[in-house]
């Protein structure tokens, strides 16, 4: 199937006589017969659900429609995008343990990384993600275990060169995992690039509305956990009666044990209802994310022409810095996010935005209505002068998540502050 039908069709096929549209299992527990089988199914002997916070049926389907669309081979649901960034890495990394990101991330992860992270024993290098590769390979140590980055960077809006990530990691046999929220899998497959494990905000364009915070893992499949020396997952977990997961789930390894150790003991986990509503934005995502695509290219192109804006990012716009990598990682489409730079600094980018009347001042992006941020007063506030500026974060720097809204109102709204400043 084409991606459009799978946004629609994968994940669940209902039988004869059953609903056409995917039920909500609003349940936390399942029944059985006998005791033997539950027993089985802690042994993983046996394949159902039994408790919603490790499977359940809305869910799992959900799981599997995303696995089919990022082309892995198995997905976990989270609570927020946050959690999946924790549990992904968490998967592989334990104290003692080093791994490389781009500098250019959601200061959130980027707090979760320098901080938290920290504070487990998990150290973390943040690298310019433009420097060249024989560059961010001094940065490799003996205890590096995984390289992390942003399809399309939150909130400087720079594109990764995918593929060299990609070879850093594998020339150091570590997994490339990969942020993709801003691009969904409508505008980039970044497993068909070769990264390993795939995670999503949900909370954001697959959602759509705003209306259902969540996560997601994929898992590639394609990564070779034995060979490449991660043990914790194919040395013998004691937590499972001596269970290996290369051993009993193969390909498979990555995502079962994020699901059978790191949701049992983290919790995590997503909602029925919330799958449910997920769901539902994603069965629009490929008509929405073209006319987002369409909507911010017009918008980007208008900031371009206004003299209180000193700069705009734009990946689609002929001449941007990023324009190349578009090409070829985002033939389809930049995503509806725009970073502007409005000229003297915050003072100027406040006063644009408290006169903006249809897009709304608000702590979210990615939404079906237009809305703004600035973030080094919100998002990225704890950090440092020097962290902002090795994060590309500019003081006049505003997000700009243009929504499906008739494009004109929109730049309307966006003339009338500039004309304020």
């Amino acid at each position: 199937m084409k991606i459009e039908t799978k946004c629609l069709h994968s994940g669940y096929t209902p039988k004869n006589g059953e609903p056409r549209a995917l039920p909500i299992y609003q349940s936390t527990t399942f029944a059985f017969d006998s005791t033997e089988f539950i027993g089985d199914l802690f042994d993983f002997s046996a394949s159902a659900h039994f408790y919603s916070r490790l499977s359940n049926p809305t869910v799992a389907a959900v799981e599997d429609k995303l696995a089919d669309l990022e082309g892995g081979i198995g997905a976990v649901l989270t609570s927020s995008g946050q959690a999946a960034t924790t549990l992904a890495l968490f998967n592989i990394l334990k104290a003692g343990d080093h791994f490389i990101s781009s500098a250019t991330i959601y200061g959130g992860t980027f707090n979760l990384f320098a901080v938290t992270f920290k504070k487990l024993g998990i150290e973390v290098t943040f690298v310019d993600p433009e420097l060249p590769l024989e560059e961010l390979q001094k940065e490799i140590r003996p205890n590096t275990r995984a390289v992390f980055g942003e399809t399309i960077s939150n909130p400087t809006i720079n594109v990764l060169d995918i593929e060299k990530f990609v070879k850093l990691a594998h020339d150091n046999n570590i997994p490339f995992i990969i942020d993709n929220t801003f691009a969904t899998p409508i505008l980039c497959r970044p497993i068909e690039y070769g990264a390993d494990i795939v995670i999503h905000s949900t909370t954001k364009y697959l959602d759509g509305h705003a209306i259902q915070v969540g996560g997601a893992v994929i898992d590639s499949g394609n990564f070779d956990w034995k060979a490449n020396g991660f043990t914790e997952l194919y040395e013998p977990d004691e937590s499972y009666h001596g269970l290996i997961y290369t051993d009993h789930f193969g390909k498979a390894a990555y995502i079962a044990k994020a699901r059978a150790q790191m949701m049992r003991d983290y919790g995590m986990c997503q909602s029925a209802n919330g799958a449910f509503l997920l769901n539902l934005g994603i069965e629009t995502l490929p008509l929405r994310m073209a006319k987002y695509c369409e909507n911010a290219l017009k918008v980007a192109e208008f900031f371009k022409t206004r003299k209180e804006i000193k700069a705009v990012g734009y990946p689609a716009l002929e001449g941007d810095a990023n324009y190349e990598l578009y090409k070829k990682y985002l033939p389809d489409g930049a995503s509806g996010v725009i970073a502007i730079i409005i000229d003297g600094g915050k003072e100027n980018a406040v006063k644009f935005m408290d006169a903006l009347k249809l897009a709304s001042n608000v702590v979210h992006v990615a939404d079906i209505r237009t809305c703004v941020l600035h973030p080094a007063s919100e998002t990225h506030r704890q950090l440092s002068d020097e962290q902002l500026k090795a994060a590309g974060i500019d003081a006049g720097l505003i997000r700009v998540s243009v929504g499906l809204e008739n494009v004109e109102d929109i730049i309307a709204d966006f003339k009338q502050a500039l004309d304020k400043i």
